[in-house]
């Protein structure tokens, strides 16, 4: 039973208050926090995805400071502006949820720099932690992982809370849609949610293996250069349909069966 004096989360729905452009893309990106949450790349409230806003280039949408992932609906979402301005949120009821300001630079950068990435991801899991703290990074190890043979890498300056950092992150970014932060965390971009949150899977999977490999305390089995480019040229979007296409429809099916509470 719940104690007189509890506070109590109740969001305002905002479906009255947006088009129903931006009320799609909450609800992909309250998706996408659920995603995130079922498939172990939380990290309680911290880390962010964010989503670009349609018809609103210099609008995304961010989690609120304080809520789980797997508390996140469309109608709890933070609408800010590339400068950290709030533009849109919702009434908590008993609690008032802001932005993070790390997540604000990060994805501010990004979303500024490169008009044609919708989404950004930014993660802290033990295995993408782990493997950015290795002076080897990630190494082609595996097929999967030699789609991020040609990775990015940003060295550590701290926590993310400033915006003189901005210009190096877009910088060691360039055009990849994936990037280790060193001693930190990873990164993935994409033009869509669903290409941005496949990227991350396929990384998060990639530093996992890699750590299961390097456990075994026995000699790597190293892919000839040539391949390992190879295979990379073939995980490339002018040799294969853009990622996501095929997954998101079907990661929202399984998240309809297992709690359709994301989608209010």
């Amino acid at each position: 039973m719940l104690e007189s004096n509890e506070k109590r989360l109740l969001i305002e729905d905002m479906r009255p208050r947006v088009t129903p452009a931006e009320w799609k893309a909450r609800v992909d990106l309250a998706a996408c926090y659920r995603l995130m949450a079922l498939y172990e790349m939380s990290d309680m409230g911290a880390n962010h995805v964010s989503l670009r806003v349609p018809g609103e280039p210099d609008a995304f949408l961010i989690n609120p400071y304080g809520m789980l992932y797997e508390e996140i609906t469309a109608s709890s979402l933070v609408k800010i502006d590339h400068d950290g301005n709030i533009l849109e949120k919702p009434s908590y009821g008993d609690f008032d949820f802001g932005v993070n300001r790390a997540g604000f630079v990060i994805h501010s950068a990004i979303h500024r720099a490169s008009p044609k990435t919708d989404c950004v991801i930014h993660t802290h899991t033990w295995p993408g932690m782990a493997v950015s703290s290795l002076a080897c990074g990630l190494l082609p190890l595996t097929q999967t992982s030699m789609r991020f043979a040609r990775i990015s890498y940003h060295e550590f300056q701290g926590v993310a809370l400033n915006l003189e950092e901005q210009a190096s992150l877009v910088a060691d970014l360039g055009t990849n849609n994936a990037m280790i932060l060193r001693n930190h965390g990873l990164l993935t971009v994409g033009d869509t949610i669903g290409e941005a949150f496949n990227a991350m899977h396929r990384l998060e999977l990639s530093c996992k293996t890699q750590l299961a490999a390097m456990a075994c305390n026995t000699r790597l089995n190293a892919v000839p250069d040539a391949v390992v480019q190879a295979t990379w040229n073939q995980y490339q979007p002018g040799t294969r349909r853009p990622y996501g296409v095929m997954e998101w429809p079907a990661l929202l099916r399984q998240l309809d069966r297992l709690d359709p509470s994301y989608a209010t």
